[in-house]
């Protein structure tokens, strides 16, 4: 489980803003976790207070948004939900399709007193 780790990096990321922005207190932290990413929400909120006990981010909430994984359909330009749609445009049922996004997982905002 991967997530131990990246969970471990995340919150030793927030550490150190919060070391450089002299803050004292954070109260919530929320991450964007896209459908396609490689990180498992789930997974992500299980090892979180583990993770975050002894640290600054002990008592804090974590929050996940889960953001949809986007295609293009080469044949007619439609922009579409992959996972809603199986991958095949909503618009010409085409199968030709580029990935715009869906993947990532970032830090979206550190809610601080």
């Amino acid at each position: 489980m991967h997530e131990v780790g990246v969970v471990m990096q995340v919150i030793q990321t927030v550490e150190e803003f919060a070391r450089e922005h002299k803050v004292e207190q954070i109260d919530s932290l929320v991450l964007q976790i896209d459908e396609l990413s490689s990180m498992i929400p789930r997974y992500i909120e299980a090892v979180y207070p583990a993770a975050a006990d002894g640290t600054m981010l002990e008592n804090t909430a974590l929050k996940i948004e889960i953001l949809p994984a986007n295609a293009i359909c080469q044949t007619c330009n439609k922009v579409f939900e992959v996972i809603k749609y199986n991958g095949v445009c909503p618009k010409c049922n085409g199968k030709n399709i580029e990935l715009l996004g869906g993947k990532e997982f970032f830090i979206k905002e550190i809610v601080c007193y």
